[in-house]
């Protein structure tokens, strides 16, 4: 085995119990922890938009190309989630205090 390997098999061990907290949850509650920083969502799609082009012509190119891509991600960010009935119930389940809190 690799040493990078010895190093990543040894973290998850030294950290299971932070880690293991991620598995309690329902597949549904799971993808949305996983999959909502928005931040790197942002990013990943700003690559995927300035990927094709290899060169701009100007940094406003650039800019321009920059603000069409966040106007279209942004739509994205308005719609439903789907199943999410499902999702806020489960939710209730497991942070019932914080729901009732902000009367969800």
């Amino acid at each position: 085995m690799q040493k990078v390997d010895q190093i990543a098999i040894r973290s998850w061990r030294n950290n299971w119990d932070e880690l293991a907290t991620f598995f309690k949850y329902p597949p549904e509650i799971r993808t949305i922890i996983y999959t909502t920083n928005a931040l790197e969502s942002y990013n990943r799609q700003l690559r995927k938009v300035t990927k094709s082009k290899s060169v701009f012509p100007t940094g406003e190119s650039l800019f321009k190309m920059i603000y069409l891509a966040t106007m279209d991600i942004q739509k994205k960010w308005t719609q439903r989630y789907r199943g999410w009935a499902q999702i806020l119930s489960q939710l209730a389940i497991f942070f019932e205090e914080r729901l009732n809190k902000y009367h969800y």
